[in-house]
């Protein structure tokens, strides 16, 4: 019974370590830039991905059909478009100002002005937008949408935003910081885990070929297939320590003397998809979550390292 109630105890301590804020801070910058970059990414082609049936690229009634075998209750874009016909608004206006309040939704994040319902419009908003259109969205749409929610939930407004200066709110409780943190520390380790583990099993990872079909496939082909087959011997290489990296993540990057290595490899790894495939929503989302769940308090480490090189001055004579 006391071993039970020790490893009770051990348990809640562990989910609600005592944390700062700024954890939250880089949360909530980051993913205000994301979906104001995104946004911003999207304006252009917003209507002809998000139109209806004759009007866009892909049917989004077709997306949403689809999405709708899953669970008639997920958010679309259609709702907003129903809900606007009912008071003789538009299709085209109704996406129009969807995407306009998204965009304000990411600049308010950014600001840390109105940061609760800035989170929650952007987490749903951009909901709306993945899931209507499902067909054309990929893993970056997944990782903000949960970014999104861990930050709603979250102990907003952090200190470092506006609302807290013109505010002037009371700190939140460091107990339940630690907790939002721990969780996306935790759901993290998972995504990499098992998506670390899913590579392992197969050998497409182990001789690069994998690597070479992701690097060749329209539209991450960035590089040319001539530098690739020149460096072919690199893709094993880059395959396993890909596998190496994600498998390692869940117990490498609980430890102080390899967190910040491995933490500097992971960012590492998305910097490189960003740059090799094209894939900047994705890399920028993947750096932002990570950062917050596992970087170091830069300030702190600053001044230590400031401390450490500091020249060492000679000792005043005293007279």
């Amino acid at each position: 019974m006391r071993r039970l109630r020790a490893w009770g105890n051990d348990l809640i301590g562990f989910l609600f370590l005592p944390e700062t804020d700024k954890w939250l801070t880089v949360l909530r910058v980051g993913l205000g830039l994301q979906v104001t970059v995104y946004a911003l990414f999207l304006k252009s082609d917003w209507q002809y991905l998000f139109a209806g049936t004759g009007k866009g690229l892909v049917s989004r009634e077709l997306g949403e059909a689809i999405i709708s075998f899953d669970s008639p209750f997920i958010p679309k874009l259609g709702w907003l478009v129903t809900l606007g016909g009912h008071v003789n608004i538009g299709e085209e206006t109704v996406l129009s100002v969807a995407w306009a309040c998204l965009l304000v939704a990411g600049c308010c994040l950014l600001l840390g002005l109105f940061c609760r319902p800035a989170a929650i419009s952007a987490w749903f908003l951009h909901l709306c937008a993945a899931q209507s259109g499902g067909l054309l969205a990929y893993g970056a749409d997944n990782f903000m949408t949960m970014g999104l929610f861990y930050l709603m939930l979250s102990p907003l407004p952090d200190r470092y935003s506006l609302d807290h200066w013109l505010g002037k709110t009371k700190p939140k409780n460091p107990q339940l910081l630690g907790f939002w943190r721990r969780v996306l520390q935790l759901h993290l380790c998972l995504v990499y885990f098992f998506g670390g583990l899913g590579k392992s099993l197969g050998s497409g990872w182990w001789d690069g070929s994998n690597l070479w079909r992701a690097l060749i496939r329209p539209p991450f082909d960035i590089i040319s297939p001539d530098i690739l087959i020149r460096f072919k011997y690199l893709l094993p290489i880059l395959g396993i320590s890909i596998c190496l990296i994600e498998l390692g993540y869940v117990f490498c990057i609980w430890m102080k003397k390899t967190r910040f290595i491995w933490l500097v490899c992971i960012v590492a790894m998305h910097i490189a998809i960003g740059l090799t495939m094209g894939m900047y929503l994705f890399a920028l989302i993947m750096i932002v979550l990570n950062l917050a769940a596992f970087g170091p308090d830069f300030g702190s480490l600053f001044l230590a390292y400031r401390e450490r090189f500091r020249p060492v001055l000679p000792e005043r004579l005293s007279p």
